[in-house]
């Protein structure tokens, strides 16, 4: 199984709840076709480079998953079928992209300690 990242964007005109059950979707699709999911991040709402559909405003959200490659096909053609994806992008993730994003989530969970010499 390799590891892949896909980040994608919903459009801004869904409910909280909407926006959530879509993201639900994605999550089960994921893990019923024999991924795993690794981590997830919901980035909220962000101001587009440029507009998509008319709409200057995304919702952000993103995963980090362990998956044969054929899964990637079909979530990529499920996000193409769906009206309120505006974007995505799924890459896959060589061993540094795995240690950096492992630094990263670690880095996330433990809070850094700050000695005195170094607030001086």
């Amino acid at each position: 199984m390799k590891n892949y990242e896909t980040t994608f964007i919903i459009t801004p005109v869904l409910s909280e709840k909407e926006v959530q059950e879509t993201v639900n979707t994605y999550k089960k699709f994921i893990e019923s076709n024999g991924g795993k999911i690794i981590s997830e991040e919901a980035w909220g709402l962000k101001q587009l480079a440029y507009a998509i559909e008319k709409k200057t405003t995304g919702v952000y959200h993103h995963f980090e998953f362990q998956s044969n490659g054929d899964l990637i096909d079909t979530l990529e053609l499920a996000f193409r079928r769906d009206e309120n994806i505006l974007r995505f992008l799924t890459i896959a993730l060589d061993r540094y992209g795995v240690e950096y994003n492992e630094k990263k989530r670690n880095k996330q969970s433990t809070p850094e300690v700050v000695s005195e010499e170094q607030e001086n």
